[in-house]
């Protein structure tokens, strides 16, 4: 009965049909092979319990802003104080890049609407400048990831809902690993830049930066008013995200404007983004429904017990699981999939939540730019046309900074628990 299931579970992920029903038909199929059919009665309440979290309305709102600034005119005013502040250095555009996705980050928080939007720009620009239009595209993909970390991120909070963690706290928390990995990807440019002999920009295609940065005043305000808001206490993370939508609304109308037809597709993308994420919290609270009457997770904890693997074990080898997972799975679906399952173990074994959220967070990002279906790689491939296999090839040294950055996570968690503690927030919490 198990093998009809499982083939059933194939055949329904083969015909195309969006993950969110291949996990709920499967999972009811399950319930019925594993003879627990009289539990479905209340699976509504189960799933209910799981969506009916306060932290989950940041995520509709946040997304929206970033729809808003998108369509608003942001990234070219970005690129420009990007280029006002690094563009000088060698390799500059390489730079530019990088720091315009950190900006990027703090208004949008999605690694692949950042690179669709800098691949439209700057990897053109870097071309004509000399650069192989693979490393452009690579540096592009390999930067975007900076998106989800730092906040506001999407994934934060769909983490900190599914593991009942602070938002507030893991948004803290992503501000120093995000900047860290910019300095790790700015490394390995320049260094590309010493050894290919990058070009900087001259004085005359530099803008200032005093009125660079005045014309940018209006994006940056965003990020300010979010982590200002939420570190200091004045705002939660979902009334944070209902001002930045206004604020997001207001800029981009002192920018290119936002006209009533842009305004509805944002809308739009917003509602079709989030249903598919709540429909994926619905389908996966129904699977761990199913997991915690099959005892699933004390089994997984027998198992790790007669490895002998040990906390620190134990987080590796999570770690090398979710690499693999986020090598063919899309961040949202890999989260829903396995933080569930394996994560409680991690925390049993006294891992911080909030530590583990950003690592495993930073850590399916990765898979973004990792082949053979890394999002962002075919984002950059397909707006820039080049080879995605030559941008696979390209990207592997700066996905290799990423995993040292990681393993620098895991290894030493006061990088992302130095913030939280700061402002009170050692553990997680609703």
């Amino acid at each position: 009965m198990g093998a009809l299931v499982a083939l059933a579970g194939i055949v329904l992920l083969g015909s195309g049909l969006a993950i969110a029903y291949v996990i709920g038909g499967t999972t009811v199929l399950a319930f019925i092979a594993t003879d627990n059919a009289r539990y479905l009665a209340i699976l509504p309440q189960q799933i209910f319990s799981k969506i009916d979290v306060f932290a989950l309305m940041a995520m509709p709102l946040f997304i929206l802003a970033g729809e808003l600034m998108n369509r608003g005119g942001i990234t070219r005013v970005l690129i420009d104080l990007s280029m006002a502040i690094v563009g000088r250095l060698p390799g500059g555009l390489g730079h530019v890049n990088i720091m315009t996705s950190v900006f990027f980050a703090g208004i949008s928080g999605s690694a692949v609407a950042d690179s669709a939007a800098v691949s439209n720009t700057l990897v053109p620009a870097m071309r004509e400048r000399g650069y192989a239009l693979p490393y452009a595209g690579a540096i592009t993909a390999a930067s975007s990831i900076i998106g989800p970390i730092v906040p506001p991120s999407i994934i934060l909070i769909f983490y900190g809902a599914l593991m009942s963690t602070s938002v507030t706290a893991l948004f803290i928390a992503g501000i120093v690993p995000g900047l860290l990995l910019a300095g790790a990807l700015m490394a390995v440019n320049a260094v590309y830049a010493i050894v290919d002999g990058h070009p900087r920009l001259t004085r005359s295609e530099v803008p200032p930066l005093l009125p660079a940065f005045v014309r940018a005043l209006p994006a940056l305000v965003i990020p300010a008013i979010i982590l200002g808001g939420i570190v200091f206490g004045l705002m939660t993370p979902t009334e944070a995200a209902a001002v930045a939508v206004a604020v997001a609304y207001f800029a981009g109308r002192t920018y290119a404007g936002i006209p009533l037809v842009s305004l509805w597709q944002a809308l739009q993308r917003t509602a079709m983004l989030s249903g598919a994420i709540f429909l994926l919290i619905c389908a996966v609270s129904a699977l761990g429904h199913l997991s915690a009457l099959e005892r699933l997770p004390e089994l997984l904890s027998a198992t790790v017990a007669e490895l002998g693997l040990g906390p620190v074990g134990y987080l590796i080898a999570i770690n090398i699981l979710f690499l693999i997972a986020g090598m063919v799975l899309d961040v949202p679906v890999a989260l829903a999939l396995l933080v569930p399952l394996l994560a409680p173990l991690a925390l049993q074994n006294g891992a911080d939540p909030v530590h583990l959220g950003i690592v495993l967070c930073f850590n399916l990002c990765i898979g973004l730019v990792s082949p053979p279906l890394g999002g962002c790689l075919l984002m950059v491939a397909t707006v820039t046309g080049v080879n995605y296999w030559a941008l696979a090839r390209t990207v592997l040294p700066f996905l290799l900074a990423q995993i040292v950055v990681l393993i620098l996570l895991v290894w030493i968690p006061e990088i992302s628990l130095f913030l939280p503690r700061v402002f009170g927030f050692s553990t997680g919490g609703p």
